[in-house]
């Protein structure tokens, strides 16, 4: 039987009817349950009571995770001369214009963050169709559409992580590592949560959060109540 930490009677119970938990019982559920040889990411869900369809409803933002994520984040930039010289020495893994574009056109994607000067828009809206599902695609509300291009990508390499709700209503998104202290993936976790908590938007009527869960990359999920993460 797995060993859960200094909650296992609160915990096994919980874990085994799904019952909901509190942030700290989950934590210490899912690292107990990390068994991979590898290093699991440990993943939050939250699903929300907005209808992305709507303008008003979309739910996006960005954090910088107390803790970092743990992940080793490929950042590409478009930008030119100066900028792209400001990028590489910043420690970006891509830097390009027009050459950058049709490496991502011919389908090759290797970057887990895009940052754009603004004057590389024009060049990075026609790849829409390719960046845009894997929301990679630069936006000036989370940062990636700067002229200070150091900082965005200081920023991506420590640990930010960027968020968007999906057309389920669904936010997901890594917070950790299983490897992480428990007090640091609580820590990460309540920032997640309150980061989202904030992007609420106007057009968010009733619930906002129903549910919230966190899992490791094999392990089951667990339920947390909301109202111990929220404070509501």
């Amino acid at each position: 039987m797995a060993k859960y930490g200094k909650r296992t009677t609160a915990a096994r119970a919980a874990f085994a009817d799904k019952r909901k938990v509190t942030v700290e019982e989950a934590v210490a559920l899912v690292k107990g349950n990390a068994k991979a040889k590898f290093d699991e990411t440990v993943e939050i869900a939250i699903t929300l009571g907005v209808d992305p369809r709507h303008a008003d409803q979309m739910v996006r933002g960005v954090i910088a995770l107390p803790n970092g994520t743990g992940k080793t984040v490929r950042v590409a930039v478009f930008a030119r001369d100066a900028k792209a010289e400001e990028a590489q020495k910043a420690g970006a893994d891509i830097v390009g214009a027009e050459d950058l574009m049709e490496i991502v056109q011919g389908g090759k994607i290797d970057f887990d963050r895009c940052i754009a000067t603004p004057d590389m828009m024009p060049i990075v809206g026609r790849l829409g169709k390719v960046l845009g599902p894997r929301n990679l695609m630069p936006n000036p509300k989370v940062g990636t559409v700067t002229m200070d291009v150091a900082a965005a990508v200081a920023a991506a390499k420590g640990g930010e992580v960027q968020f968007k709700v999906e057309k389920a209503g669904v936010v997901q998104a890594g917070i950790g590592k299983a490897s992480f202290s428990e007090d640091q993936l609580v820590e990460n976790l309540r920032s997640f949560i309150n980061a989202v908590q904030k992007a609420r938007p106007t057009g968010a009527k009733g619930t906002y959060m129903k549910s919230i869960s966190i899992s490791s990359t094999m392990g089951p999920g667990v339920t947390i109540s909301v109202e111990s993460a929220t404070g509501n």
